[in-house]
């Protein structure tokens, strides 16, 4: 599904990512792990298309395509989701409104017809329910006063309604209490277990792979992948720390 192949990448003419690669196929939830400044959120961006955030050489493969010849909006309708480690507030704009914007253009894009307002509402109504949200929540502006608790859950109502292929999650776990955790761990295991999708898991930490188990941890270190294993190497890191790994 996913195939980076000797991935270069710079930001403000600073290179990041120095050689990457890596590759996610369908059914599989792949966690990335690192210490600070190793270059996890850049590959993100850089998947995602961030602006600012410029692969220079190497390629990179998403269901055939080439990722990086595609606009931000025409990855996502490609199937592509980004979530944040720090999801932005959009004063004046309501949940509702903007996710039924945002799924409406994605299916436009794919061919497919729009949803109409009722048909929306009850799928943002189940999906908000699924993730312990108040459906109330989907009336307020995007983000606007939100715990981040609260906009972790948002964030996962956002991916249900879009139901991507596959899932980019940076850092999800950060900021949130145990409750909020495991209905993010199980919001991502309802959305994104099945043999046609993908998750990749951007993280500091072994607590959120403990209600979203990986099929395999890579550790980014220097702007590459320096290592890679199955579950057992994120417990490995926890007990023993990035240091004699990423060297």
């Amino acid at each position: 599904m996913l195939n980076i192949q000797n991935l270069h990448a710079e930001v403000d003419g600073k290179e990041i990512l120095k050689g990457l690669s890596l590759s996610v196929n369908a059914g599989e939830v792949h966690a990335i792990m690192g210490p600070n400044g190793a270059g996890k959120s850049t590959l993100g961006y850089v998947l995602g298309g961030r602006g600012g955030y410029e692969a220079t050489s190497g390629s990179v493969t998403f269901d055939g395509q080439d990722l990086l010849e595609l606009e931000p909006h025409e990855r996502a309708a490609a199937g592509l989701f980004l979530g944040f480690q720090y999801p932005v507030e959009i004063p004046g704009v309501s949940n509702v409104q903007f996710l039924r914007e945002a799924a409406n253009a994605q299916r436009r894009n794919r061919g497919e017809a729009p949803l109409s307002g009722a048909e929306f509402l009850k799928l943002a109504r189940a999906q908000a329910a699924a993730l312990g949200m108040d459906a109330e929540m989907l009336k307020r502006p995007v983000n606007v006063g939100f715990s981040g608790g609260e906009k972790k859950r948002n964030e996962m109502v956002q991916m249900g309604i879009l139901n991507p292929k596959l899932a980019i999650l940076d850092e999800t776990d950060s900021g949130l209490d145990i409750d909020a955790l495991k209905a993010v761990g199980e919001g991502i295991n309802r959305i994104m277990r099945a043999p046609d999708k993908a998750v990749l898991l951007i993280t500091h930490y072994q607590r959120l792979l403990d209600y979203v188990q990986p099929d395999f941890v890579h550790v980014l270190a220097g702007g590459r992948i320096v290592r890679s294993g199955g579950p057992e190497l994120a417990l490995e890191l926890e007990r023993e720390g990035y240091g004699a790994l990423a060297a």
